[in-house]
């Protein structure tokens, strides 16, 4: 489904991935985890084409690109084989919830705004908001807002959805609302990439871990391995931190 072949990206003279390579099956669930910093999020960013990479070449179903010399209609493919689900929702606020997930099925998929209405309704049911279709983000909770970011990225049918930290910015007690609309999209076999900080969602939904640092993978394996019984130094320190007291058995 997704391959990345030695990604590298740098800021200046700051170098933040370096020589990244990564597969992703059709229908997996892979939590990359990782301190601020790491490169977590610039993977992501350039796996969408929303950064640049400097080098590697990237697969998203059957579509190859070298970074070096990537077209537009190149990163064009790219992106409509995946959605993004960002940290700070994104939404447009002059526009009602129905509206904002309408938006990319009539602009960017050119589909007629009636069929689009239709599907948007149906996913906005999916992720427990069919009564807000009205309602701007103003009038939505936080939790509310991203799962419309979630219904906006489902709406447009991708190959796989990136998560880049999609509770972060949200009080704890919404936290759980949004969990578990991606827990019950995993369960539907989407592929998705999601970098969180949230341990629980690793433990109980992801295939895989991944473990990121300093712009390159420390480690990754199933769950139960990477979380609980993993192999290298800065792992385990990092998790001290993340596991709660009664959880750390490293």
């Amino acid at each position: 489904m997704i391959e990345i072949k030695g990604l590298h990206k740098s800021f200046g003279n700051h170098e933040v991935l370096k020589g990244i390579d990564l597969k992703v099956e059709k229908g997996e669930v892979v939590v990359i985890l990782g301190p601020s910093g790491s490169g977590k999020t610039t993977l992501l960013r350039c796996l969408n084409f929303l950064e640049q990479p400097d080098d590697g070449e990237i697969t998203v179903g059957n579509t190859r690109v070298n970074c070096n010399h990537v077209s537009k209609k190149e990163i064009l493919e790219i992106r409509r084989n995946t959605a993004m689900v960002f940290q700070l929702y994104n939404l447009f606020k002059n526009k009602t919830a129905l509206e904002n997930i309408m938006e990319g099925l009539v602009v960017a998929r050119k589909i007629p705004r009636e069929e689009a209405e239709k599907t948007s309704r149906q996913i906005l049911a999916k992720v427990g908001l069919s009564e807000k279709w009205d309602a701007y983000p103003s009038q939505l909770s936080g939790g509310q807002q991203q799962r419309v970011g979630i219904a906006r990225a489902l709406a447009l049918n991708p190959e796989a959805i990136l998560f880049d930290e999609p509770t972060s910015a949200l009080d704890p007690e919404l936290v759980g609302e949004v969990l578990g609309v991606m827990k019950k999209v995993a369960r539907e076999g989407l592929t998705m990439i999601v970098v969180t900080h949230e341990i629980s969602f690793a433990r109980d939904i992801a295939d895989r871990v991944i473990f990121i640092d300093g712009g390159v993978i420390v480690e990754q394996g199933p769950p139960a391995e990477i979380l609980f019984h993993p192999r290298e130094e800065r792992t385990k320190q990092f998790l001290k931190r993340m596991l709660p007291v009664e959880d750390y058995t490293i």
